[in-house]
């Protein structure tokens, strides 16, 4: 029998899922490439969730940073501001007693606190109860027009 091979054994041929391709390498079959897509897919995704990751904690890195040196700044902030009271006092005092000065920019930081609590207190009012009334009512609106469409149908 010309070529026969020895280890044929005349029978119906295994399927593996795979056959020989140009190069004489098997291909893969459609379920081994679902099979290897799936792991991709899962691959790429642990990745984007790994870079995610990273990026989310160096953004929080530069957040935190920002907040502190925001912080910084409002203390010295703060530190100025009492030394540009206590110079306004010292320019008072040239014409009236330290007390008189001190006094006089003391009252005037208690007036402005005055004014400050009265405006916000205000608006805390404003945020009280604190539920969306306006939207409420128009979605009670908008539920009584379509119950009354769909009893005229």
């Amino acid at each position: 029998m010309l070529g026969a091979h020895r280890h044929d054994r005349g029978g119906a041929p295994e399927f593996d899922g795979a056959r020989p391709g140009r190069d004489g390498r098997r291909e893969a079959g459609t379920g081994e490439l679902v099979k290897q897509a799936a792991q991709q897919v899962s691959e790429l995704m642990r990745a984007e969730m790994r870079l995610a990751a990273a990026e989310l904690k160096d953004k929080a890195r530069h957040a935190g940073t920002g907040a502190g040196l925001l912080g910084g700044a409002a203390l010295v902030a703060l530190y100025g501001v009492a030394v540009l009271l206590a110079a306004a006092v010292a320019a008072i005092a040239v014409a009236l007693p330290v007390w008189a000065a001190a006094l006089i920019i003391g009252g005037f930081l208690m007036l402005v606190a005055a004014v400050l609590a009265v405006l916000g207190r205000a608006q805390a009012r404003r945020a009280t109860p604190p539920k969306p009334e306006q939207a409420m009512g128009e979605a009670k609106q908008t539920m009584a027009e379509l119950k009354e469409r769909a009893t005229h149908r």
